[in-house]
Parts: C-alpha cells; structure tokens; sequence
C-alpha cells in the first residue's frame, strides 16, 4: 500500500491505443508463429491440472469419503499446501529463473495429477478410516502444492510476456485466455468420467498435461539467457 507504481507508460487515450495496438505490438513483437507458439503454451501449460481438479468433490464422494472429511482433510490440506507452493515457488523462483520454475514446477503438477489416478485405483471405501484419510490428504496436499508452484511461475511468465505500455490489456488477454479450460473444456469432465471412469479420466488429464511442457522447448528452454526468453527471434540484442 505504501510503494508507489512506477511511472512506465503514459495511459491510453483512445479506445485504438487501449485495445488494437496492444494487439498489434505483441504480434509484431514476436511475429505471428512465436505469438502463436507463446498463446499455444498459455493455454495448455495448466490444461491437465484445470481439468483434474474440475471434479474434486464428486469424486472424493464417490470414493466414499464424507463431507465432513473431505472439509477437515481435503479442504484444509489444499489451501494450506496452496499457500505454501506459492509462497515457496515465488522465493525458490528467485533463484532459478522463471524458465527453470515452469519446468521445475510444471513436472509437479503432472505428478500431483498421477496421484488422483492412484487414489481412483483403490476405489470406493465403505468406511474410511485414518489410514484413507491419510492417503487423500497426501493427494489433495501434493497436488495443491503443485498448483501454488506451477500459478507462481506461470504468472511470472505472463508478466515477463507483457509489454509495459501495454500491460492491462496483454495481461487481460493471456490470463483469459489461461481461463479458456475451465470455462469450456472443463465442461466435458463429466461425460469424459462417464466414458473412461475415474482412473483413466485422471490419466488423461496427466496427457493433456504434456504438451504444455513440450512447449517449453520453444518457448522457455532451460539454459536460456533471460534476454532471449522475452525477445522476439532474430532481435539483434541477442
């Protein structure tokens, strides 16, 4: 409340400034097939995630646990994993670079999927007791963890892909576009449930999570220089 935002870029003055050239400037920045390239991997990079935790709830019901355990142990233990993975990714982040966290953090969440399937394997329990309790805590902590990692770095990222005269609308455009899944491919979970069951469902979605860390080849490969992530190809700084 207290630091003041620095003065980067004057405001727009004209629905034109405001809306088209935001548009035009990260095309022409990065030229259309890494733009396509960088929108690709911002839709999918938490494509597999989004979709996993799209039925939580029903699916820790089916497995037999109660509403009331899945407050105390799956609610508890996300939020609570959730900050941690984000406070944790944001201060570990620092230190290896924004590149090295999407990769870092992007393999946990692929893993924490792989954990919603090995839950679905054991199946539905009549009476659950400590031990199961234990076993779905495990799941939801891990994969909350995950999910604070994998939102720290790829947020950092987002910002990095900002123009600074332009940052409103960009980052208006890159986060609705991240939105995407959950808005309309996550309304297939069900029917996907239905055709394949929980387990198969929780490995497709730890598929789904593939392509976005193959993307990272292109788009922020490991030993980049921190120039290079953020430049368009063939900028002559590099």
């Amino acid at each position: 409340l207290l630091v003041r935002e620095p003065h980067r870029a004057a405001p727009p003055r004209t629905l034109r400034q405001a809306v088209v050239e935001p548009f035009r400037e990260f095309i022409t920045r990065r030229g259309w097939r890494s733009a396509l390239l960088v929108l690709s991997f911002i839709f999918l990079y938490k494509l597999g995630d989004s979709m996993c935790t799209a039925l939580a709830t029903p699916f820790y019901i089916k497995m037999g646990y109660s509403l009331t355990q899945i407050g105390w142990v799956a609610k508890y233990a996300g939020l609570s994993m959730a900050l941690i993975g984000g406070i944790a990714g944001g201060l570990w982040m620092l230190k290896i670079g924004i590149n090295r966290a999407l990769w870092l953090f992007g393999a946990v969440q692929v893993v924490s999927i792989m954990g919603f399937a090995w839950l679905a394997h054991y199946g539905h329990h009549d009476h659950p007791g400590a031990a199961q309790l234990v076993q779905l805590g495990l799941v939801v902590g891990f994969e909350a963890l995950g999910v604070g990692l994998g939102t720290a770095a790829f947020v950092a990222y987002i910002a990095r892909t900002t123009n600074p005269a332009y940052t409103a609308t960009q980052l208006a455009l890159f986060t609705s576009l991240a939105a995407v899944p959950r808005t309309f491919i996550n309304a297939t979970t069900g029917w996907l449930v239905e055709s394949l069951g929980w387990t198969g469902f929780y490995l497709l979605c730890a598929a789904l999570a593939v392509p976005g860390m193959l993307l990272l080849f292109k788009v922020a490969p490991w030993n980049a220089p921190p120039d290079a992530a953020t430049a368009a190809p063939g900028d002559r700084r590099l």
